[in-house]
């Protein structure tokens, strides 16, 4: 009798709580989104100078152009965290021990013939892949140009500008980084419209937009300038790579839209490559096949293997023009590549006799 009573006392006490615990739900209204309020700041005077960045206190610029950058995560040259324990089932040598081997010395008396080639590395073609592998190691971002960035603000490689490939004008740090970002530390002031008063303009100031920002994993061409050479002293026939330039999709302008037409790309900048080398040598590229047979990117750049399609030399062409300024028809563009190729191979195999 005792067992039955103690059972009702606790059923009862049960039911008292849930009877309880549902009506307090039902008397809770339903939560509504929240809505984003924007607001706008009068002002009457405009400063120069940048002040420290508020997301509270500007309005952000919507996007106008299919080329303008979004902060999606995916920042090139943004700073992966380091592991904190050893990533991988073996013992790894420290990276920063790897060093490139130097270059031979090549007088400029031996080098009786020479001759510098434009390339364009496509990453989008499959042997090129390892090129916007868009993964994160200790090493930081795996895509090519976040490597190429990050020398540039760590390893005091110096960038040039684009509009000259020998090298001729440095860029700051602030300069290449605004080239790759749609943030800027510039303001600008605009009016907007009242949302009160049809009638009444609001002074709007917001951080200016960077409009020739590329996208996330839209830089996927590089630029290489390279000079082919022969030296008599040891009778060899190679190639040196000067310098590297990463490729951006140029915009669209305003209210234009997107045609069938090819997309145009330009160099945001260009680097020296044997500055490069030693970053290239303490990071891997993707090894789809075997990831404890990486390789170096400076062992892939010097062993060649990458694909790419020739756009200028300086063979018989007197006018310094390159392939796209000669030949109309993109498919001829390609075989006068390949015959460009075809005379180095025959200017080589020309120099002995069997």
């Amino acid at each position: 009798m005792k067992k039955i009573v103690f059972g009702l006392v606790i059923l009862a006490v049960s039911v008292f709580f849930n009877t309880d615990a549902i009506a307090q739900f039902k008397k809770a209204p339903p939560k509504k989104e929240e809505k984003k309020e924007t607001t706008t700041t009068p002002t009457t005077e405009v400063t120069t100078t940048a002040p420290a960045r508020k997301d509270t206190a500007i309005i952000l610029p919507k996007k106008r152009f299919d080329t303008a950058r979004d902060m999606s995560g995916k920042e090139y040259g943004a700073v992966v965290p380091t592991s904190k324990r050893n990533a991988y089932g073996y013992t790894r040598e420290p990276l920063s021990d790897r060093k490139p081997l130097p270059y031979d010395h090549i007088r400029e008396d031996d080098a009786t013939f020479s001759h510098f080639v434009w390339r364009e590395i496509d990453a989008r073609e499959k042997m090129n892949l390892p090129f916007i592998y868009s993964a994160k190691d200790e090493t930081g971002d795996q895509r090519f140009f976040s490597i190429i960035l990050n020398a540039i603000k760590n390893d005091s490689v110096i960038a040039f500008d684009a509009v000259d490939d020998r090298f001729t004008t440095p860029l700051s740090i602030d300069q290449v980084i605004s080239m790759s970002t749609a943030q800027s530390t510039v303001l600008d002031t605009t009016y907007a419209e009242n949302p009160d008063d049809e009638n009444v303009m609001d002074t709007v100031i917001r951080w200016k937009e960077n409009i020739k920002a590329p996208k996330p994993d839209s830089i996927y061409k590089f630029r290489i300038k390279e000079q082919w050479m022969f030296d008599k002293e040891t009778s060899r026939f190679l190639v040196r790579i000067i310098g590297i330039a990463p490729m951006a999709p140029n915009p669209l302008p305003p209210g234009v839209k997107k045609s069938n037409a090819p997309t145009t790309y330009y160099p945001l900048f260009w680097v020296y490559y044997p500055d490069l080398r030693p970053t290239l040598s303490r990071t891997f590229a993707y090894n789809p096949k075997n990831i404890g047979g990486q390789l170096s990117w400076e062992e892939v750049f010097e062993g060649r293997f990458f694909s790419s399609y020739i756009i200028k030399s300086t063979i018989n062409n007197p006018g310094d023009n390159t392939l796209a300024q000669l030949i109309e028809d993109p498919l001829y563009r390609l075989l006068e590549g390949e015959n460009i190729k075809e005379k180095l191979f025959n200017y080589e195999q020309d120099l002995w006799s069997y």
